[in-house]
Order: C-alpha cells, then structure tokens, then sequence
C-alpha cells in the first residue's frame, strides 16, 4: 500500500517543476477606414502612394524566395479597412520561446518584421525567442521613419531566424488591408456627427483640423445612435492636452505609459493632420473575430488596444475639392494633368475616396473632368475611380 503511494510521490518530487508561463503580452494598432455618404466604410486603396516604412521591413512584394505566401504587389490591392503598424510586445523575466501566428480572415497581410513562416490571410512567425533585459542592436536607416517610436518602450527583444540570419526587433510588427465593416458608422449633417455601433465604445474622441485651427471633443458612446456636435476650432497650439488625453485613454484600455506614449509618437502626425475623424477603441470581442491571434505558451496576460480611425470627408473638403475640379477642367490640356497630379498629391491616399464621391456630382464639368483625367486613361486596366 505504502509503495502505492510512495512511486507517483517520487516521480513528481524528481520531474522539473511545471513552468508557469511568465509571459506578458501587449499589442496595439490603428485600423483606418473612410465612411462613404451612409456611414458605412467605402473601398479605396490605402497602399495609393510611396511607403513610410524603413526598407528593411518585408513587403509582399519583396518576400524572400523561402516565405511561404502571396508576393502579389501590394499597390495593387484595395478594401475597406487598413490595418495599420499593429505591434506585439513581450514582457518576461527570463529567456523564452514562444510561437505567435495572427489570422486575417477578412484580409491580405502586407508588410511585416521581422521574417516570417507564412504569409496570406493572417501571419505566422513560427518560433520565437524572447529575450529580455538585452540591448541588442536593432536595424536602423538614415531617413526618418514613423516605425521607430514604437521601440520606445521596456519590452524584451524578439529573435526569428531567416535566411538572411537572425532578425531582432523589439516587437513583432505586421500590416495589412481587410475587406470587412467597421464596429462603427457616422455621416454628417447640420446637427453635427451622428455616430452608429451595435457594441458599447466608450470613450472616443472627435478631432476636426482646417490649416492652423483645430479642435477636439472627448466623447462617451453607447451602444446605438449617438448625435454630437463637431469640435470647436480654436489656433492650433501643438494638441498638447489632446495628447495627454489620448494618452491617459489608451492607458485606461490597458496599456502600459510607455506603450502609450509610443502609439501617440507612432501616429501623431497621421492622426492630428486636416480632416475630421473619430479614434474609438475597437470592442474586444470585434480585435479577436478579426485578428484571432494564437500565442504559445499561453500568456499569464494579454491586452490588445486597436484604435479605429473613422475618416469623415466634410462638405467643406468635397466643396473645396470639387472647386479646384471646375478650374481643371477649364485649364489647358497640359495644365490639366499637371494640377491634377498636384491635387492627387495634396490629398493622398484619400484622393481616391473623395473623387468616387464627386463622381455622381450634379455638376457636369465636375463629372467629366474626374471622367476624363481619371477613368478613360485607366479603362485598360479596369481600375475607374479608386
């Protein structure tokens, strides 16, 4: 009787002791998304323009010959959502490997670092090494680049290893553009924002920015209709409190300070330029249907802080725009193209939208020139308005 007891007593006094995971994971994100006339998010092509990320990041279009995935050119893709610099942080006392693989049901990834295993809807790492409390050196160019804030932080360094050796990075870093509906409507009228969620928001905030004025509003969403009046425009004074606000929210969400203070350095002048737009915390429940994220071991703690940015195209931009459009179109053949281009640039990736919207305008002019600079020349390749 007493041998019965004794054996399984000695097995487990003499096997390693179970390895109670140590490891803490945050991540955050921005996904950004144009509301159309309805509320509802429009397709456009977010990848319309030159890249502001260091080249050492990997691009669908660049993938080493070992990936497995889908090197299709990246400019080429277009949805409704972009999904962008989402980054995983890793937080343990000692050395650790772990595996991470993030699905993308709804999308395409599109950049990435460091290398990864598998790459299509969703991105797999494989095995990772989590170091902390190293100084490692981390890739670095000459030009400046809104990638570097996020390493601003204590987290540990991540190790893969690729063909071209290992890669270190204070985080796993990943992109992509999703076809899928945001948590969120909002449309404008004289009453100001009327914003739509099936799920409770919370807090969000309202910024509107013309030139040197600007403004913002922090706002408490239920869940359902919300009505709210567009921010005040006052003289632009660095949105220094606004930063502070931000922050503090993104800290209530479960942030770390540091972390914080990176998203808000990552994305500041994004987020903060002309335009009105609404930053809101997606609902957990939406971050795990679209981006179910795998983590092994299982982490002790886990905090996942996407912001979504709703761009909201104001009258008075589609006004402005729709202006500069009649004097093209009044222009020389010549001019025409070449203010075109200015205006396309000028606007940037959010040309595309704000042309489809003036596409069905009941001005003629407005409709030819957007027809004659921007669909017939690209008919050959079945693109019409973006």
């Amino acid at each position: 009787m007493f041998q019965r007891f004794l054996v399984p007593l000695l097995i487990a006094l003499l096997a390693p002791p179970a390895f109670p995971s140590p490891l803490i994971v945050h991540e955050w994100g921005t996904f950004t998304s144009i509301a159309g006339a309805d509320g509802r998010a429009v397709e456009w092509r977010p990848l319309d323009g030159p890249s502001d990320l260091p080249r050492f990041v990997h691009t669908l279009g660049s993938a080493a010959s070992g990936l497995r995935g889908d090197p299709r050119n990246k400019d080429n893709l277009s949805g409704t959502v972009r999904m962008e610099t989402p980054v995983i942080y890793f937080y343990t006392p000692r050395a650790i490997e772990v595996s991470v693989r993030v699905g993308f049901p709804a999308g395409t990834i599109t950049e990435w670092y460091p290398m990864a295993r598998s790459v299509a809807s969703g991105i797999d790492w494989g095995s990772l090494r989590i170091i902390p409390n190293v100084d490692a050196a981390l890739p670095t160019e000459p030009a400046p680049s809104h990638y570097y804030p996020a390493r601003a932080v204590d987290a540990a360094t991540v190790q893969a290893c690729s063909p071209r050796g290992d890669e270190r990075e204070r985080f796993l870093f990943y992109r992509g553009v999703g076809s899928f509906q945001p948590p969120v409507t909002a449309t404008l009228s004289q009453a100001g924002v009327t914003l739509d969620s099936p799920a409770m928001l919370g807090e969000l905030i309202v910024f509107e920015r013309h030139g040197n004025r600007s403004g913002y509003r922090v706002i408490q969403a239920g869940a359902g209709t919300n009505t709210f009046a567009r921010p005040e425009l006052t003289s632009d004074d660095g949105h220094g409190r606004l930063l502070r606000d931000l922050e503090a929210l993104l800290v209530r969400r479960g942030l770390y300070e540091k972390e914080a203070h990176a998203m808000v350095e990552t994305w500041r002048n994004g987020w903060f330029e002309d335009g009105l737009r609404i930053l809101y915390v997606l609902p957990g429940n939406v971050t795990e249907a679209v981006l179910p994220l795998t983590i092994d071991p299982t982490p002790a703690a886990r905090v996942r802080v996407l912001v979504g940015r709703l761009e909201l195209l104001t009258p008075e931009r589609l006004d402005a725009v729709a202006g500069e459009l009649r004097a093209i179109g009044r222009a020389s053949p010549a001019e025409r193209t070449k203010r075109m281009a200015e205006l396309r640039r000028r606007e940037g990736r959010f040309a595309g939208p704000l042309f489809a919207r003036l596409a069905g305008d009941d001005d003629p002019a407005i409709r030819e020139t957007i027809h004659a600079l921007l669909i017939r020349p690209l008919t050959g390749q079945r693109r019409g308005v973006e």
